[in-house]
């Protein structure tokens, strides 16, 4: 890349990440959502409980970068009303739309308040754990992932697992490791009302946000969240279905956690990994997905990883040769990447 080409680059890279934390202060206002309907700064402001003059600010920033519109600039800036397009809902303010951006925005901003702690491990090997991020940045992940759980992986994906969508759909049971939030159990469970699912999961914030989304889709009697290292369960071969969705990169022991699977999956089972669609090898410069996910590693998912004593150190860009790797170490003969299409990420059946 030429010396002007590369400034371009960055160039264009700093206003992206302008507008990714001002989209981070909109959603965190509230505002996209009171844009539904035409507003002046001071109505907006209002009505978000923003100062006025950094809500118009705001406003203009917003307009100037094609997220939201006016009716007519030149009017006096009180009196210009603004609106979210109706195009524009989708990505912006609908929790339940596939192309739904807002949480990747908070988690970029929950990774940039983290900088001083991350340059510290940078100096000394250590770590930034995933509680150390907060609210902003866990509620981000969950949100990122939740109209995929919700709406794709119950309706085409464990289709495509014929023996597990037998038992789950006669009321077999799941154990979801690494559930997070609880959006992919909750996915699982309201495709398949006969199921029963327990997820589990290191993080008490995430148990508790868990509990508590499950207890609003009222699946509170099939669906229990376990704060527990499934390495230490005592539950071999109960489970039809055991799935670890976009967390096995971030995992200390990924090989015990696997291991953990294997035992837990009775005979005839299936063990599903959900992680990101990486190269097969590191090639130099990268698809946009490749540099999406190196990102996540150098500002979350390795720091966070390196914050446990004696870990593997995955980080976000797990290529399959690893997981192979990790999985025929914890004791699997095969690992079977599904033919399940997605931008993102990547399907893997373990064969015991």
């Amino acid at each position: 890349m030429k010396s002007d080409e590369l400034a371009d680059h960055l160039f264009t890279a700093v206003l992206g990440t302008f507008d990714v934390l001002a989209v981070h202060i909109g959603s965190t206002f509230g505002l996209y959502d009171l844009l539904a309907e035409p507003r002046t700064s001071a109505e907006a402001a209002a009505a978000a409980g923003m100062a006025e003059r950094y809500c118009r600010e705001w406003l203009e920033q917003q307009t100037v970068a094609g997220l939201i519109e006016v009716d007519d600039p030149a009017l006096p800036a009180h009196e210009r009303r603004y609106t979210l397009p109706a195009e524009h809902v989708p990505v912006l303010c609908d929790r339940d739309s596939l192309s739904y951006f807002t949480p990747f925005a908070r988690i970029v901003a929950a990774a940039a308040v983290q900088l001083p702690a991350l340059l510290e491990a940078y100096r000394t090997g250590g770590g930034v754990g995933w509680h150390q991020y907060g609210e902003v940045m866990r509620a981000g992940q969950a949100d990122a992932n939740r109209p995929l759980f919700l709406h794709v992986l119950g309706s085409d994906w464990l289709p495509a697992l014929p023996e597990a969508h037998a038992a789950l759909t006669a009321g077999g049971r799941v154990a979801d490791i690494g559930c997070g939030d609880g959006w992919s159990a909750i996915g699982m469970a309201l495709a398949y009302p006969a199921a029963e699912v327990d997820g589990f999961d290191l993080d008490p914030a995430s148990i508790e946000a868990a509990r508590a989304h499950a207890a609003n889709y009222g699946l509170g009697d099939r669906v229990r969240f376990h704060h527990a290292d499934v390495a230490e369960l005592a539950d071999a071969g109960r489970y039809d279905l055991v799935t670890a969705f976009e967390c096995v990169h971030d995992m200390p022991d990924p090989v015990g956690v696997l291991r953990a699977a294997r035992t837990l999956a009775r005979p005839g089972g299936t063990v599903l990994v959900m992680d990101e669609r990486v190269p097969e090898t590191f090639s130099g410069p990268g698809d946009p997905v490749e540099q999406l996910m190196y990102g996540m590693s150098l500002l979350i998912c390795l720091p966070d990883g390196l914050s446990h004593p004696g870990s593997a150190g995955t980080g976000t860009v797990m290529r399959p040769g690893t997981l192979r790797r990790y999985a025929r170490d914890a004791g699997f003969a095969e690992v079977e990447v599904l033919d399940i299409e997605h931008d993102l990420f990547r399907l893997y059946r373990l064969h015991p």
